[in-house]
């Protein structure tokens, strides 16, 4: 649908643990709800991955829920059925890993803070 509604963009289809992009290439990333999925040892992996594909200065975008905790999803919206892990995190522990991989963290803000789904949003860009 996206092809077809946009059909002067590029759309790819990929997994963020092994982008298959070239170094440098890409202008923006914005990573919304997606490292959710990713287990705690891996996230720095995938933000290398970012870090490697952005052009120097790119901005990324970071959504996530806030907390502790992961639990096992087995049913969609909907109801429909599915099997993914959901992982919380604190809005620094992100923010520690960006600036491992060599990002510049230039913002953080909070989303319905102190509630069940409270969500954070990182703005940061490749030195």
């Amino acid at each position: 649908m996206a092809r077809r509604d946009h059909p002067g963009l590029r759309f790819e289809v990929g997994s963020m643990t092994d982008l298959d992009l070239p170094a440098a290439s890409v202008a923006g990333v914005r990573a919304w709800h997606s490292l959710i999925h990713i287990p705690d040892d891996e996230v720095p992996a995938v933000i290398d991955q970012f870090h490697r594909a952005l052009r120097p200065g790119g901005p990324l975008q970071v959504q996530f829920h806030v907390g502790n905790e992961a639990r096992l999803k087995t049913q969609g919206y909907g109801g429909h059925p599915m099997k993914v892990h959901v992982h919380r995190r604190q809005p620094e522990q992100v923010a520690n890993w960006l600036r491992e991989a060599g990002f510049g963290v230039e913002a953080q803000t909070l989303l319905a803070q102190g509630e069940k789904a409270s969500q954070a949003v990182l703005f940061a860009r490749r030195n």
